[in-house]
């Protein structure tokens, strides 16, 4: 599949607005997201790195942006 299919498919999916959380460490959904986000966001990083295409750097910009936005999350919930 090409990154345009891809991209294609994933636009097609609408935004619910739910946050997902890929681990339950008590009930910190600000702080639960910012770590499923930033360990996104280093795993990009690491392949970019290595790969080093336009495609991989798009990536790890995604999981920046989803990052950036988890911990503007984290801080306003304090």
């Amino acid at each position: 599949m090409s990154v345009d299919e891809l991209r294609f498919l994933l636009d097609g999916v609408p935004d619910t607005r739910e946050l997902v959380i890929r681990r339950a460490d008590g009930w910190a959904p600000e702080r639960d997201a910012w770590r499923d986000a930033h360990e996104d966001a280093a795993t990009a990083y690491r392949t970019w790195r290595r790969d080093g295409s336009a495609a991989a750097y798009a990536a790890y910009r995604a999981a920046q942006d989803r990052e950036d936005a988890a911990q503007d999350a984290l801080a306003g919930g304090r």
